[in-house]
């Protein structure tokens, strides 16, 4: 038998093969096209979903929108505000230091930052004193963090240099 005849029909035939073929070419598949009936007609689904998902985002945009805007234009609105007291001072007590009267018509002392956002009324305002020791607050914190971020990038320089002489150096000699 030739197995060629069996995948591409070239070649001899085998006789029982032949037979075969005879007696299920009756079974073999006819292509027909596809006939519908009238009758049968099947309703159109419309796809609103591409028209929905738009509308959704065109109005969670506006929704978005004018939530930002109202939150903007409403200065009056209450804000939380963090009261920071400073330290109390400390009284010195020296026994050759005169006490003097305390004057009463002493002037104010001057107003250096003023918070422009809320009325008049409530505006916190910060003494030319208190400015002062937040500014050097703030410079301590400057100096903290940068000192914290050199510490910290000489032990990430000291972890990550992977030297070769120092890995060979607790190995035994070989040989």
């Amino acid at each position: 038998m030739n197995d060629d005849y069996l995948w591409d029909k070239t070649g001899e035939p085998d006789p029982q093969v032949q037979e075969l073929e005879e007696i299920l070419g009756s079974l073999r598949y006819q292509p027909k096209p596809l006939q519908i009936p009238n009758e049968l007609r099947l309703p159109q689904r419309r796809n609103y979903f591409p028209w929905v998902a738009i509308a959704a985002g065109v109005s969670l945009a506006i929704l978005a929108g004018g939530i930002w805007l109202s939150t903007r234009s409403h200065g009056d609105a209450p804000q939380r505000q963090a009261e920071v007291t400073p330290p109390a001072p400390v009284k010195e007590v020296t026994p050759s230091a005169p006490k003097t009267p305390e004057r009463k018509n002493e002037s104010p002392e001057e107003v250096v930052a003023v918070h422009k956002h809320r009325p008049r009324a409530s505006v916190p305002v910060l003494s030319k004193r208190e400015r002062e020791e937040a500014l050097m607050a703030k410079e301590q914190v400057m100096l903290a963090l940068r000192l914290t971020t050199e510490k910290l990038s000489l032990v990430h320089k000291k972890t990550q240099n992977t030297n070769p002489a120092n890995q060979i150096k607790n190995q035994h000699r070989v040989g």
